[in-house]
């Protein structure tokens, strides 16, 4: 297959007119995308950062990444494996005494304090594969560990900045876990710890280690954990529409609001900023297998688990089960079937072929690759994942990307 010959203009201009006819309903205030293969890198600009009009989106409009930012989070933990400064199957115990010694309950919906010893330590792996015991659940969802586990850890849009690392930690560890380690793959939760075991293990804060071993050195310039104030006019409101009247709600403000000043916790889950270029540069950097410009980022190995598919078959009926409950609002994202490290891998195929893998986020962000095509596609949107607007265009985007493959 010649994967040279980037897109046809045809289906570029076709995909132009899908993504417009979303923002000209008035569900999406705007909106930035790009899309590359081979030479050839194509990107939309299209409609405001305010539903009311205000300044254009442009090309370098900074985004929150939401969940999108667990795939560049992760390739910090896989620096140090392949620095063999952590080992995928070493218990975290020795930087993470929070987590030793774990409990866990005898009933994965039952009373906290009816627990049983965990039958081991929680791994480096578990923490990569979303599979040490804790996360969100949505089989789970009325369960009293749910409760407990927001009220101690939650720190969305509704309650509030995290506190600083180690008191995040304590809080934590005051929790058993839901499940055995390594049995049952859960949400989110994992990449926040992994967050904090790279910040302990490089013995310096998680932002300070990414940017220097992995944002530097692809010119990711404007990904961080916040905007600094000479950036800040470059940053949208984020909006939230009512489920029922499609009001939009402001999440979060630019000026003065929570990404606008640097947050006590780095939420390695769901904490950076970004913009597409920076996004193509990472995604880029993963289809060559780790190299960027003659400088090698990530191992061939390493970029080789991230991106394959790491669960088992019962792993992966419970994230399956997991999406299925929130695909009124998902719209199809995140129905990819498998879970490398920090994203999904695609393993069935729809528009787009097996093997894809990225991921999505609830502030309306989504940035997938994948091999068999040499295809990047970054779409950002400012508009979160309240009702099924955004995910709408993130599946409009996928579906018009792939046709538009030369």
């Amino acid at each position: 297959m010649d994967v040279t010959s980037g897109f046809r203009d045809t289906g570029l201009r076709r995909l132009h007119d899908v993504l417009a006819r979303h923002v000209e309903s008035g569900r999406i205030p705007g909106l930035v995308a790009l899309m590359s293969r081979g030479g050839r890198t194509h990107v939309e600009t299209l409609g405001t950062m305010r539903p009311d009009g205000g300044p254009p989106m442009l090309r370098d409009t900074i985004f929150r990444m939401a969940s999108t930012s667990k795939p560049v989070t992760t390739a910090a933990a896989m620096i140090l494996l392949d620095e063999c400064r952590l080992r995928l199957d070493d218990p975290v115990d020795p930087w993470l005494p929070e987590l030793a010694d774990r409990q866990v309950l005898t009933d994965p919906d039952g009373p906290l304090d009816d627990t049983v010893p965990a039958e081991r330590p929680i791994t480096v792996r578990d923490l990569l594969t979303s599979t040490f015991g804790l996360g969100v659940d949505f089989d789970s969802m009325a369960a009293p560990i749910r409760a407990a586990t927001v009220e101690r850890l939650d720190y969305s849009v509704a309650s509030g900045p995290a506190p600083e690392p180690d008191e995040w930690m304590r809080r934590l560890g005051e929790l058993p876990l839901q499940y055995q380690p390594g049995t049952r793959w859960q949400y989110d939760l994992a990449n926040e710890v992994l967050g904090v075991l790279v910040a302990r293990v490089a013995g310096r804060p998680l932002e300070d280690f990414l940017r220097e071993r992995v944002l530097d050195p692809l010119g990711m310039k404007d990904t961080a954990f916040h905007v600094p104030a000479d950036k800040i006019d470059r940053l949208p409101p984020l909006y939230g529409p009512d489920p029922v009247s499609g009001e939009f709600a402001v999440w979060d403000e630019a000026e003065g609001g929570r990404a606008a000043t640097p947050p006590a916790f780095q939420g390695a889950g769901g904490g950076l900023v970004s913009t597409v270029d920076d996004y193509h540069a990472f995604f880029r950097m993963l289809l060559d297998h780790g190299s960027h410009g003659g400088e090698r980022i990530l191992s061939r190995a390493a970029v080789e688990m991230m991106t394959t598919n790491r669960l088992t078959p019962a792993h992966l009926a419970a994230r399956d089960a997991m999406f299925a409950r929130v695909a009124h609002v998902s719209s199809g994202q995140g129905a990819d079937g498998g879970w490398g490290f920090g994203m999904a891998v695609r393993t069935r195929p729809d528009y787009a072929p097996v093997g894809q893998f990225g991921w999505f986020g609830g502030t309306g962000t989504t940035a997938y690759a994948d091999r068999t095509h040499q295809v990047t596609g970054v779409l950002l949107t400012q508009v979160g994942l309240s009702t099924a607007d955004s995910a709408r265009v993130m599946t409009d985007f996928w579906t018009m990307l792939y046709q538009a493959v030369d």
